[in-house]
């Protein structure tokens, strides 16, 4: 009787840490009262942390933990120029205790802000701002270059350039690709407004739009004269509809169920899903320019990219972009696609969808290579041939879907283990670059960690070092800096050579 009463006050206690450092779910005027409270209070704040008088801080986020404690995240001006890389969350607990995390320790003051040498104009706009992402801060130019990519995705390309020598200092693309009766999760219930069209009035006003083959704009918004949506078919317009539809409420859902987020931004207010985009386009992608996830139909117009995990990971994407903001380069670029496989993946799970089982595989139903397999693995991923399964100084020098790969394998081995295991009737055999043999703290743990980590603790500019500080100082606040969680934590970084 008393062990188990130690192990059940024991668990309690842990409980309640757990609740007390889950985000409050804010609604839409709630959370626009707290980002208004904390810009009335910028420039106290910003004094209190030790800015110079010619920075000014812009609220951009606002968390509000179950005990009290308010992270703030908050962009950085210079006089008034945007300071890229000067992004900064302030951690304010209930007694008044205050900590802050920066995307740059660096100081911001640049000789100048009178430029020297021209932005680019060609298909560009252009804005001054302060670069601080890297190296000493400088007076730059951000040039944003819109076009078209070979496959037929829409690119906004930011260059930046120093202002006073034209060399350019970094580039980046903005489209983060990933790639009713659906066609990957069977027969499911939509939310749908009178008069049948594909608007969710229940999740934040979500539309589901076609594009019938073009490349932009919104299309034509999905109607008709039944509550019916496709037929489970490629060939039936609404099919592909249907699953992209579905993804999103399963996603908001997700958001608001498991990680006490209203909607990608915290307010409430939804993205919306556009379908059928290009001719046989086989991708899919976000784009912060139009708050939205556009989908192709994938080879011969035959497989849209609207499978479950697909979605969650295109709309986690505008997560990423409305907290952390990290940048779409390098390790941070990675950290970026991991957190939307991460997401997408633990979506697939919570939807416990008898057609479209949760596993560790993103896009295994989208076929996009023709052969059945997935597109990534997060067990092992160097098994998609490109991917790494362990950081190395060389990972950020990856395509950013590669990059995403030793992230990948941290979540797997962070929320299963290693070795070989089956779930779902998928066989996994993750191995650990140290040779050690971990035990998963099950996936809702490991997700609620990076969750946190990504919300009050990433910048615009963490790395995978900087990422194993972020999801520790997470998974202290959920469990303590003592438990078993965060230990486990610790140990998969380290097996895949994060130390």
């Amino acid at each position: 009787m008393l062990v188990v009463g130690i192990q059940t006050g024991s668990a309690s206690a842990d409980a309640q840490r757990e609740a007390g450092a889950t985000a409050l779910v804010l609604t839409g005027p709630q959370r626009a009262a707290a980002v208004q409270e904390a810009q009335a209070g910028a420039a106290a704040t910003a004094k209190a942390i030790g800015l110079a008088d010619r920075e000014k801080l812009v609220v951009r986020d606002v968390v509000k933990d179950a005990d009290g404690t308010v992270h703030t995240r908050y962009e950085r001006t210079y006089e008034g120029l945007p300071v890229l890389g000067g992004d900064l969350v302030v951690h304010q607990k209930k007694d008044g205790a205050r900590a802050t995390t920066k995307a740059t320790g660096a100081r911001i003051s640049v000789p100048t802000t009178e430029a020297k040498a021209p932005a680019a104009t060609a298909r560009s706009t252009a804005r001054k701002v302060i670069w601080a992402a890297t190296g000493k801060p400088a007076l730059a130019w951000e040039t944003v270059v819109t076009g078209t990519r070979h496959d037929g995705t829409p690119s906004e390309r930011h260059v930046i350039t120093d202002a006073a020598t034209g060399k350019e200092l970094h580039s980046y693309e903005a489209i983060e690709t990933g790639a009713g009766n659906t066609q990957y999760s069977g027969q499911v219930t939509l939310g749908t407004a009178p008069g049948y069209t594909l608007t969710d009035t229940t999740r934040g006003g979500h539309k589901t739009y076609d594009l019938n083959g073009g490349t932009n704009g919104t299309g034509s918004l999905f109607t008709n004269s039944t509550d019916t949506w496709g037929n489970g078919l490629a060939t039936n317009r609404e099919t592909a509809a249907a699953d992209a539809h579905y993804g999103a409420a399963v996603t908001w859902d997700f958001y608001k169920n498991e990680l006490g987020r209203n909607g990608i931004r915290g307010d409430g207010v939804a993205a919306y899903s556009r379908v059928h985009y290009g001719n046989a386009y086989v991708n899919a992608f976000w784009s912060d320019a139009c708050f939205c996830m556009t989908y192709g139909d994938g080879t011969n117009n035959l497989k849209p990219l609207t499978s479950l995990d697909v979605a969650g990971h295109e709309m986690s994407h505008g997560l990423t972009a409305s907290t952390a903001g990290l940048r779409y380069s390098k390790e941070s670029g990675g950290l970026n696609e991991a957190t939307s496989d991460i997401l997408g993946t633990s979506v697939e799970f919570y939807a416990a969808n008898a057609t479209d089982v949760g596993d560790y595989l993103i896009g295994e139903k989208i076929d996009i290579r023709g052969n059945g397999t997935p597109l990534r693995y997060m067990d092992k991923p160097s098994k998609d041939g490109n991917s790494a399964d362990y950081w190395s100084s060389s990972v950020g020098r990856l395509d950013v879907h590669y990059s995403s790969g030793p992230a990948n394998h941290f979540f797997y081995l962070l929320s299963e283990g290693s070795g070989t295991k089956t779930i779902n009737g998928v066989t996994y055999n993750s191995p650990t670059y140290d040779n050690s043999t971990l035990t998963g703290i099950g996936r809702t743990k490991a997700y609620k960690i990076w969750y946190k980590a990504l919300s009050t603790y990433m910048t615009s500019s963490t790395n995978y070092a900087g990422a194993r500080t972020a999801t520790l100082s997470a998974a202290t606040d959920l469990y303590g800096a003592n438990s078993p969680e965060y230990t486990a934590v610790a140990k998969a970084w380290t097996a895949i050579n994060v130390k």
